[in-house]
């Protein structure tokens, strides 16, 4: 699975707009709409807030892994 699908599931999982996530990472939500369809790459920046957004590991969202682990322990 692409980086852009597991963000894009990752989202409607949480019930989430691209404009949401778009705030997230401080961008317009057309161009956070080119990262989900795989039109624009993923910086590594941004690719750091979704993680810390959706505490996921950066392997998940890659695709190096197929479950998602968590960065931190939920409280």
């Amino acid at each position: 699975m692409k980086y852009y699908e597991r963000i894009r599931n990752l989202r409607e999982d949480k019930e989430l707009k691209q404009t949401d996530i778009a705030e997230v990472l401080g961008i317009k939500q057309q161009q956070y709409s080119r990262i989900e369809t795989g039109v624009r790459e993923l910086h590594l920046d941004q690719l750091e807030k979704l993680c810390l957004f959706y505490n996921c590991s950066p392997e998940y969202i890659l695709g190096f892994i197929d479950f998602p682990k968590p960065l931190f322990e939920e409280k």
